[in-house]
C-alpha cells in the first residue's frame, strides 16, 4: 500500500498528540524520563515530516485543478533548453531505451529511492547528528515548500510529450506509479521543479557537511544518479532539476546567513563589558 496524503495527515496528527503525551511523561525521574524524552523528539519529528508529505500531496492535487497551459509550458522549456550546453533529453533517452535492464532499473530507482531515501537520511541524521537535525529539517521544509508553491503552476513532464518522441518508460514496462492521468499517488503535472533532484542535492550536501567519514563523498553519486534517472525515464527536464537545485541552494545560503548572525549575537553576549579605567 502506498502512503497517500490523507493517510500521512492522519498519522501526523496521531504522532504529534503522542509527542505531547511523551513530553508530559519526560519529566519523570531517570531513566524513564530520558526514554520518554527521546520518544517525544522522535514522534514529533516523524509527525512533522508526515505533515509535510501530506502538504506535498495536497499541493499536487491543487495543481491538477489548473491544467491549462501545462503542455505549452513544457514545449517552452524544450525550446529554451536548446541553448543549454547539455545533451537533449531525447538523446539521453535514446541511449538507454535499447537496454531493457537499464530502463527497468531506472524506473525502479525513480519509484522507490525518492521517499525512501529521504526517510533513511532523516533517521540517520536524527540518530547520528542530532544537533544538526533541526537545521537540516528546517531547510528541507522551507525548500520543499518553495518547490510546492512553484508547482502550483502546472508543467507537463517530458513523458507526456509524445509528439516530440518521448517514451513513458514506466508505463511501457508496467512500472508506473501514477496510473491514468488525474489519478495515482502523485501529481503528474508537477514536473517543475523536480523535488526528486532537490531532495537528492539536499541529502548529498548535508551528508558531506556533517559527516566526518572519508567515505562521505560517495554520496555525490546520489544526485548524479537521480538526475540521470529522471531524465532517461522522461519524468523531468534538465531545467526542472536546475530550478530545484537553485531553490535548495538559496535556502541553504539564507540558513547560513541566519546561523552566522545568531552565532555572532551569542558571542557578543558572552563578551565581558569593558572595564572602566580608573582616573589617575
Amino acid at each position: 500500500m502506498h502512503l497517500t496524503g490523507a493517510i500521512a495527515a492522519r498519522l501526523a496528527v496521531v504522532l504529534v498528540l503522542s509527542a505531547v503525551l511523551a513530553a508530559r511523561l519526560s519529566d519523570r525521574p531517570a531513566p524513564w524520563g530520558r526514554r520518554w524524552s527521546l520518544t517525544k523528539h522522535a514522534t514529533r519529528e516523524t509527525g512533522i515530516i508526515l505533515g509535510l508529505f501530506a502538504l506535498w500531496q495536497f499541493a499536487g492535487g491543487l495543481a491538477l485543478t489548473h491544467v491549462a497551459g501545462a503542455f505549452d509550458r513544457a514545449h517552452t522549456i524544450v525550446h529554451w533548453e536548446r541553448f543549454l550546453p547539455l545533451p537533449s533529453e531525447l538523446t539521453m533517452q535514446s541511449w538507454v531505451l535499447p537496454h531493457e535492464w537499464l530502463v527497468k532499473t531506472s524506473n525502479t530507482f525513480y519509484l522507490y529511492a525518492h521517499v525512501n531515501g529521504i526517510v533513511i537520511f532523516l533517521v540517520w541524521l536524527f540518530v547520528r547528528h542530532r544537533d544538526r537535525y533541526p537545521w537540516a529539517r528546517n531547510v528541507l521544509a522551507i525548500s520543499t515548500g518553495l518547490c510546492l508553491l512553484t508547482q502550483l503552476l502546472p508543467v507537463a513532464p517530458p513523458r507526456m510529450l509524445v509528439d516530440l518522441g518521448f517514451v513513458d518508460t514506466a508505463v511501457f514496462y508496467n512500472q508506473s506509479v501514477y496510473g491514468p492521468f488525474g489519478s495515482g499517488i502523485a501529481n503528474q503535472l508537477s514536473a517543475m521543479p523536480s523535488v526528486h533532484v532537490g531532495w537528492a542535492v539536499f541529502i548529498a550536501y548535508v551528508v558531506i557537511r556533517v559527516s566526518p567519514s572519508p567515505w562521505r563523498w560517495l554520496i555525490l553519486l546520489h544526485p548524479f544518479v537521480t538526475v540521470f534517472v529522471v531524465v532517461v525515464t522522461a519524468n523531468h527536464f534538465w531545467a526542472d532539476g536546475l530550478v530545484a537545485a537553485a531553490i535548495f541552494a538559496s535556502v541553504f545560503a539564507a540558513a547560513h546567513v541566519v546561523e552566522s548572525a545568531r552565532l555572532r549575537s551569542v558571542e557578543s553576549d558572552r563578551d565581558p563589558l569593558p572595564h572602566a579605567v580608573a582616573p589617575r
